[in-house]
């Protein structure tokens, strides 16, 4: 009689490039297959934003320095549903998992820590950069947006869709319930994401209101960001570059030792 040998397991490398690659391409597909959700609505509530301000105007040309407003705000409006909708894709993914109680299906496998960070934060940047390059295109239709600086404009979009997915993947294995992650949204990100230099230059306020915003890393990647379309910046490019590279390097570092160490996601 013929034995039949036992099948050798799969060995794997350093770096796991199948689990990874499965784990991008399920973050992807989980917000494509809602994308009037996902994409659409998010696209529709920038544009609303954007025509309340044209409205509220009256139809009269205000400038910042010697940028037409409408124009100005046009890159702060696009950055913030690119930093939303990268924050969102993160936090409900491992918050859904969670309380479905299949967040076992992500951990069991052969994947590390860190794999799993880069998975999550890779799926929370291709959705905040496909709903910011939907989002240009729309406004752009009405508003010229000039492309003073391409590359300011990919890097600081990049930097602060990462930054968001870490904050949110952060919130989303802290939080237990639903309402501990709108807390996150509503007393931390949207603050923040107001509060940064969106709708006015920094220059035009009270100097206690300027020095705050020194200190909030949004204002750097809203700063460079609208740097790249209009080159006008209220602040240091040198400075706000190098805040969110260690911005972002600080909560990737805590969002990989939270998944490593199993906490809040491991009985």
């Amino acid at each position: 009689m013929s034995q039949t040998s036992s099948p050798m397991p799969r060995q794997v490398g350093a770096v796991n490039w199948i689990g990874l690659a499965t784990m991008i391409r399920r973050e992807i597909h989980r917000f494509l297959k809602v994308w009037v959700q996902t994409i659409a609505a998010p696209v529709v509530t920038t544009l609303l934003f954007y025509a309340v301000f044209a409205l509220a105007l009256g139809g009269v040309v205000r400038m910042v320095g010697d940028i037409p407003f409408l124009q100005f705000l046009a890159p702060g409006l696009v950055m913030m549903a690119i930093t939303q909708n990268a924050f969102a894709n993160t936090s409900s993914s491992v918050l859904v998992s969670k309380v479905q109680g299949n967040i076992v299906d992500v951990l069991m496998p052969p994947i590390a820590a860190w794999e799993l960070t880069l998975a999550y934060v890779v799926g929370g940047i291709v959705r905040g950069l496909l709903v910011g390059l939907v989002t240009a295109l729309a406004i752009a239709v009405v508003v010229p947006l000039p492309l003073a600086h391409p590359g300011y404009i990919l890097f600081h979009a990049v930097m602060a869709a990462g930054l968001l997915s870490l904050l949110g993947l952060i919130g989303g294995i802290w939080a237990d319930k639903f309402d501990h992650m709108a807390a996150v949204t509503n007393f931390v990100v949207t603050p923040l994401s107001f509060l940064s230099g969106t709708f006015y230059s920094i220059n035009s306020v009270p100097p206690l209101f300027h020095f705050l915003a020194h200190l909030n890393p949004f204002f750097y990647f809203i700063d460079g960001f609208r740097y790249g379309f209009i080159g006008q910046t209220d602040g240091t490019l040198g400075t706000g570059i190098a805040v969110m590279l260690g911005t972002n390097a600080v909560l990737a570092l805590t969002a990989w030792r939270m998944l490593s160490t199993g906490y809040k996601i491991k009985a």
